[in-house]
């Protein structure tokens, strides 16, 4: 009996043992390859995708999955274009929101954009991924938004290009462009 007792015990120790391991090797490799994490950061960042359409001057959508979805809804970090009040049939576009979607729509739909993430907020309320986008031809759609006067920099979410997107709002509100147009 007490035999069978220690056997029980030892295959247990054994068996604690083992997870453990696999747990502490797994937490050492997230970077590595041996167990691919498919968080958001590691699935997008850095990562090229097809824009399947421009929903407005300040939302993609990717032809790449996202959970349940067959497609990835991508807000623009740090920008904020009018509302083009799609799902407000009542409600027209707000002023300056047909271009900045037009522009938006011109410079990336259907082609291959890259996106860059911000490690420290990932998505924003609604669910959207929050990204730079950068087109093929180098520019960053969030900052030719703003510089061509389509776009208000929205500083609600702090990100790393922060300081850039507010001098390029008030070097176009300077040279009186678009929004800031007379």
């Amino acid at each position: 009996m007490r035999l069978g007792r220690a056997l029980q015990r030892r295959k247990a120790a054994g068996l604690v043992f083992a997870l453990f391991m696999v747990v502490v090797i797994a937490l050492l490799d997230r970077s590595a390859g041996l167990f691919p994490v498919q968080d958001d950061f590691h699935k997008y960042n850095d990562q090229s995708f097809e824009v399947l359409r421009v929903v407005d001057g300040d939302t993609l959508e990717l032809n790449v999955s996202d959970g349940g979805q067959k497609t990835t809804r991508v807000r623009l970090w740090g920008v904020n274009t009018p509302e083009m009040n799609a799902d407000k049939p009542d409600t027209p576009p707000e002023p300056w929101a047909e271009e900045a979607t037009a522009f938006a729509r011109d410079a990336a739909a259907g082609q291959m954009v890259k996106l860059r993430l911000q490690d420290h907020r990932l998505r924003g309320r609604f669910g959207r991924l929050l990204a730079y986008v950068v087109l093929a031809d180098g520019r960053v759609l969030n900052a030719a938004l703003i510089e061509n006067g389509l776009s208000k920099h929205d500083d609600r979410w702090g990100h790393d290009q922060g300081g850039y997107f507010e001098t390029l709002e008030k070097n176009a509100r300077e040279r009186r462009v678009g929004l800031w147009g007379p």
